[in-house]
């Protein structure tokens, strides 16, 4: 037995389960996992939340003060020795790994974690600002908590995307300045994007390599991915998690002209300018109210001239336009995939972006896509209508596990691991 730690950290919190792998089946690259514990620290500061869930028992809450994410990763560490000593199971922990946003051009698989790969991906935090600090972080954590002999990896989010083709990937702009700075479509929430699409073919029982699939990713960062025969052959976020969908605090899809108009209009500097498209636009910046979807949906009922009522449009038209893309980029798709905390969630919201497809044959059951509010880690639940001739899931993305196999195949296979979805 192997125990991988799989951390994905945040700016302000850290997701983690310990997954456990029987190596035991005689056959190369073949094994089962499955999950002793998970759980999260939320809202890293003065008032955090702490949550485990040891598998089959009750859910454990805790608050307490976590200043950084070394205390959080030594917070998480004491949960888990606790329970295991309760459980009477030693727990011992074999490697770790750690979600990255952005690999670059230098990460295009997974990497075991050194003191130069931690320099390379903090030179990375440019591109991904919001999300490079918090892995940087919790791997400095998880390193001065647990010691070098841990072997640790990072897992990045752009590697699923490396498949992209260049048409799909490269900008329109001057190619020999595009390639002396890395400008290309590098595309994120790959660890997400490739557990939906494995969900999604162990649901209609077929090989991922005969499927073509649209993954939408909507949370408070949102993406839209086209899967053919399990490759990413395009996704909505490019060069930066900006591009794309609205999102929660990001503005999604832009004429770059709007930086430089900005910056003569207001006198602003371009890296204000792009903290303001990164923090303070997309559901929030329209509505001005807030980037919570429970909150938005509440504020526009009955108000449809509302600030609020227009984001929430503007969210579902956006993820429809590009559900009409990839449909053209993929000669039609097998089914459309709903993940992420919205995507999971939000009946409605499912509900209004599907609305008018039914020209492609995409139609919801509307007691199917009501019914289906929670969804356990790996599951998917059919919201589509019985005969439909595209068909449509909510799945429980498992981040978690994604990065734990990748971890566990860096490490002890050495390759890539070929697994049947």
């Amino acid at each position: 037995m192997k125990n991988v730690l799989a951390i994905n950290s945040g700016s302000s919190s850290l997701k983690f389960k310990v997954i456990e792998f029987d190596e035991s089946p005689k056959t190369a690259a073949r094994f089962t996992a499955s999950s002793r514990y998970e759980g999260s620290i939320e809202d890293i500061g003065p008032a955090a939340k702490m949550v485990l869930r040891p598998a089959g028992k009750a859910v454990v809450h805790t608050t307490g003060i976590v200043s950084t994410h070394v205390e959080a990763v030594r917070c998480m560490l004491q949960m888990l020795e606790e329970s295991s000593r309760l459980d009477g199971r030693d727990l011992r922990i074999d490697a770790v790994g750690h979600r990255v946003v952005h690999g670059g051009e230098q990460f295009q698989e997974p990497v075991v974690i050194d003191d130069d790969v931690v320099v390379a991906i903090d030179r990375l935090a440019e591109f991904a600002p919001l999300h490079n600090p918090g892995s940087i972080a919790a791997i400095d954590g998880a390193r001065a908590v647990l010691g070098s002999h841990i072997p640790m990896v990072a897992v990045f989010d752009t590697a699923f995307h490396r498949s992209i083709p260049p048409r799909a990937a490269t900008y329109a702009i001057d190619l020999d300045l595009a390639r002396k700075h890395g400008i290309h479509r590098y595309g994120f929430h790959g660890i997400a994007h490739a557990s939906l699409a494995g969900i999604c073919a162990a649901a209609v029982k077929r090989p991922l390599t005969q499927l073509r699939l649209i993954t939408l990713q909507l949370g408070n960062g949102c993406s839209a991915t086209a899967i053919d025969g399990g490759r990413s052959v395009d996704t909505s976020m490019g060069f930066t998690p900006l591009e794309g969908l609205v999102m929660g605090t990001r503005s999604g899809d832009l004429d770059p002209a709007v930086i430089g108009h900005l910056v003569r209009r207001e006198g602003l500097t371009v890296d204000e300018v792009e903290r303001f498209l990164n923090e303070r636009s997309g559901l929030l910046g329209v509505s001005g109210i807030s980037r919570d979807m429970r909150k938005l949906l509440n504020a526009a009922e009955g108000k449809p001239d509302s600030r609020a009522a227009l984001a929430l449009d503007m969210f579902c038209y956006r993820v429809r336009k590009y559900i009409g893309a990839y449909l053209a980029v993929l000669g039609g798709a097998d089914a459309i995939v709903f993940g992420g905390g919205i995507g999971e969630r939000s009946a409605v919201i499912r509900a209004r972006i599907c609305d008018g497809m039914d020209w492609c044959g995409l139609r919801l059951d509307p007691l199917r896509n009501e019914a289906a509010r929670e969804i356990a880690p790996g599951e998917a639940i059919k919201i589509s209508e019985e005969g439909a001739p595209m068909t449509c899931y909510v799945a429980g993305g498992d981040e978690e596990l994604e990065i734990a196999r990748a971890t566990f195949e860096c490490v002890w296979e050495g390759r890539p691991i070929i697994r049947e979805k």
